[in-house]
């Protein structure tokens, strides 16, 4: 008797499955089939699934915003296009008094929406998939909770997923139950990991949701605009948004466009610059009705648009013990306030402050720049000091003449200068400067103080080079 000729394939199943699959995160021993990764079970995601009947059109702008909103919560957020939110809730128990509390506030804020949670990133988007507003925090009972939800809440493609349904595997559990090595050449490893991923076996890092640095709104009133104050009124809005937003960020600005659009003419621009990092929407507004009280609007206004600058770390700082005016209570704080106003009352070109330059000329040491006066900070141990000026600070007077003046010689043949008809005494120097050769503006001075008969200390120089006069370049105070 002939005996059929035998013939070698790789069986998808190996034994019979098990009655009940073991969580693997919950056995001390490392797994099987040289998977060596595993997740500590000390983080909690929190999934949220948008409703089944938001339009394709408008999934991704809720899904930002709704990335935006909670951030209050953790700021481990993270995207899962196009129906999805990710947060990592584990830090943010102790603050917010709880698991129970905690999820409370995530169904007030997303009410609409499926809420899981589960000790993986994975599994909390299948649960919110599947519709399940779980919350699982122990990692051994996780693959029992997954086992009975459909394969398709995993999204794999769906070449895999008719092969799978055409060996009859059509939940999670099934998948699970399945030889690893005879899965991973039909399918490959990439699903391989995916289910690693799902029940912790591997790592499954995601990336960080980053939000806008900038803030940018368009409003459209129903009217055309025609009174400055219906304008701060369209704007008022917007600037509350402006305040939510920089305080999301614990962020200020320094900087802020109004944009205003006309029907025929061009757009009209106003410009609020700001002496340290704001947020509040009141001082906003404030300043900006001052700037707008100066500007000429040509026409109506059909639309408006605000644009912030970049967005600068908010030092906050405590109130003042005294009352402004008591003990010099509050002068340092009301300072930045001042200068606003006044900038926003006159413009910004009407007040300025005043910045070094480097270099050696005495006439091109300072400028004109951006008023600069935020609160200093405290100095950190260790940190590098400041920066030392090139000169001896004593030996340079603050006040400088626009252009020096011309001293005249002792007639007796010394050749002392000379000021209001008196012989000059000199107290020190000389300090030689000999620099700007590069430019065409070099200089050659010998630089002294000096005091007259009135007392009076001056700072003069004498030139190094042609007549060699002397010259009155500045006063000490």
């Amino acid at each position: 008797m002939k005996r059929a000729p035998r013939t070698t394939s790789l069986p998808l199943f190996d034994m019979p499955p098990p009655a009940a699959p073991s969580p693997p995160a919950a056995r001390p021993s490392p797994p099987t089939h040289g998977v060596r990764e595993r997740v500590a079970p000390r983080e909690l995601w929190a999934a949220v699934q948008l409703p089944l009947a938001t339009p394709v059109q408008e999934a991704a702008p809720q899904l930002a915003r709704w990335a935006r909103a909670a951030q209050r919560f953790t700021p481990r957020v993270s995207l899962e296009p196009p129906d999805a939110l990710l947060l990592e809730l584990r830090g943010s128990l102790g603050l917010f008094g709880g698991l129970a509390a905690l999820r409370g506030e995530l169904q007030a804020d997303f009410a609409r929406a499926a809420i899981a949670l589960a000790p993986t990133p994975l599994a909390a988007l299948v649960f919110a998939r599947a519709g399940k507003s779980c919350c699982i925090t122990d990692p051994a009972r996780l693959v029992s909770r997954l086992a009975p939800l459909p394969l398709l809440c995993l999204r794999w493609p769906e070449e895999a997923i008719a092969r799978l349904f055409s060996m009859g595997v059509r939940t999670i559990g099934e998948a699970l139950r399945l030889p690893r090595a005879g899965f991973a050449q039909r399918f490959g490893t990439g699903l391989l990991e995916s289910l690693d991923r799902l029940v912790g076996r591997r790592a499954d890092p995601r990336l960080a949701f980053v939000p806008a640095e900038r803030f940018r709104l368009r409003c459209e009133p129903s009217f055309e605009l025609a009174s400055k104050d219906f304008v701060l009124q369209t704007v008022a809005p917007a600037l509350q948004a402006l305040e939510s937003f920089l305080r999301e960020r614990q962020r200020g600005v320094m900087a802020l466009l109004l944009r205003l659009e006309h029907r025929k003419l061009p757009a009209t621009r106003c410009v609020l610059r700001l002496a340290e990092p704001e947020h509040r929407a009141t001082a906003l507004a404030t300043l900006l009705d001052l700037q707008l009280q100066r500007l000429h609007i040509p026409a109506p206004v059909r639309y408006c648009e605000l644009r912030s600058g970049p967005l600068l770390q908010y030092a906050a700082a405590s109130e003042a013990l005294w009352q402004p005016g008591e003990q010099g209570g509050g002068g340092a704080t009301r300072m930045p306030a001042f200068v606003e106003r006044l900038r926003a009352r006159l413009g910004p070109d009407a007040v300025q402050g005043l910045c070094l330059l480097p270099g050696h000329r005495p006439e091109r040491l300072s400028g004109v720049a951006e008023p600069a006066l935020r609160r200093a900070l405290p100095v950190r141990r260790g940190a590098a000091p400041p920066a030392r000026a090139p000169w001896a600070a004593g030996r340079r007077p603050l006040w400088l003449l626009a252009e020096p003046e011309a001293l005249v010689r002792a007639a007796d043949g010394s050749g002392y200068p000379l000021h209001r008809g008196q012989r000059l005494n000199l107290l020190a120097g000389p300090e030689r400067l000999e620099t700007g050769w590069w430019d065409g503006s070099d200089i050659q001075r010998d630089y002294y103080v000096a005091f007259d008969v009135r007392g009076a200390r001056l700072w003069i120089f004498r030139e190094r080079s042609g007549a060699q006069g002397w010259f009155l370049h500045g006063l000490f105070g």
